[in-house]
């Protein structure tokens, strides 16, 4: 992991991963441009939480995917001006791109098979009820689309399409990603008492992501459901995809080394893949608490100290077993 290789060399071991995205990528945009949504729903013609005004969006969904794509991979590259190792760039954005993909996909496949009607419905739809013609369900209030007296084009479909929100899926995944990606380079929750400044500035992310949410109430383009359900599955697919690529997520003393692919990690330490130089980090002599894992359970049940205190007594009372 510590030799860079060629670009045929990376491009052999990445392969498969980059064909990956190209399927997900195109899965993604066709089931996007389908066409009415698969799952059919019935609205009534009083509900206000479908009758709000059309609103410009106040952030279009380009710029938020840009904002949850491009400020990480930015972050990341300048933080090679002091890690300065091909590997952690490597992983660190491959994972980010996974997350992104995998949560996209997901969610418009959600959106697809069930959607709902996005808050602003009534004005794309303009429904209008025939002559003579009856509603469904108990006392024929309910209704469905084809009241709507707007041309069947792709603006009405995508208002039959709220659920989940786009927009918080992939501003969370690149905020919760980053976020995690700081907390291991600068160990904000680690061996020592960080500053303040750190906890600031790690919390930046999820501040963007949560303001780039809450416009999407202001400008009515989604239920708070739609934005929460988005959130929920950018969250998840971030934290999944930076276990990935990094040997833990929240353990303090291995969530900075990135993985390998063709060998599992015996590393405990590598203090110099981070930022921070503070209590003995960005050291790379600093044999960071490898020698201070728990021990086994022994069969009196007592728990020894560190494995290397452990053996180093094991050895010891062997030595002098023999000699008596």
């Amino acid at each position: 992991m510590e030799q860079r290789p060629t670009f045929l060399q990376w491009l052999k071991m990445t392969w498969p991963d980059l064909l990956t995205m190209v399927i997900l990528g195109t899965i993604a945009t066709t089931v996007f441009r389908a066409g009415p949504p698969m799952g059919s729903r019935s609205f009534t013609l009083t509900n206000p939480n479908l009758a709000y005004p059309l609103r410009t969006q106040i952030i279009p969904s380009t710029v938020a995917g840009v904002l949850g794509v491009c400020i990480p991979m930015a972050v990341m590259l300048l933080a090679q001006i002091r890690i300065q190792n091909f590997w952690d760039l490597n992983n660190g954005i491959l994972g980010l791109v996974y997350a992104v993909i995998c949560a996209t996909t997901f969610q418009v496949m959600v959106k697809w098979l069930i959607g709902g009607f996005r808050p602003q419905f009534y004005e794309f739809c303009q429904p209008k009820i025939p002559p003579g013609a009856s509603g469904a369900g108990f006392g024929g209030i309910m209704w469905n689309a084809n009241i709507c007296t707007v041309p069947k084009n792709n603006a009405l479909y995508n208002a039959q399409q709220s659920f989940p929100s786009g927009h918080s899926t992939i501003i969370t995944t690149g905020g919760v990603y980053l976020f995690l990606w700081l907390n291991a380079k600068m160990k904000v929750f680690a061996n020592y008492h960080a500053p303040m400044w750190k906890l600031v500035l790690l919390f930046l992310p999820l501040l963007g992501a949560v303001l780039v949410c809450g416009t999407l109430t202001l400008d009515h383009t989604h239920h708070w459901w739609d934005i929460l359900a988005g959130a929920f599955i950018g969250t998840i697919f971030a934290i999944s995809a930076y276990r990935m690529v990094y040997r833990s997520v929240f353990d303090w003393r291995t969530n900075h080394i990135p993985l390998n692919r063709t060998s599992p990690s015996s590393e405990y330490s590598r203090p110099d893949l981070v930022l921070t130089r503070q209590a003995g980090w960005g050291d790379p002599d600093r044999d960071n608490e490898k020698e201070k894992l728990p021990g086994p359970v022994t069969s009196t049940g007592a728990m020894p100290g560190p494995v290397g205190e452990h053996n180093d007594k094991t050895a010891s009372g062997s030595s002098k077993a023999q000699g008596a």
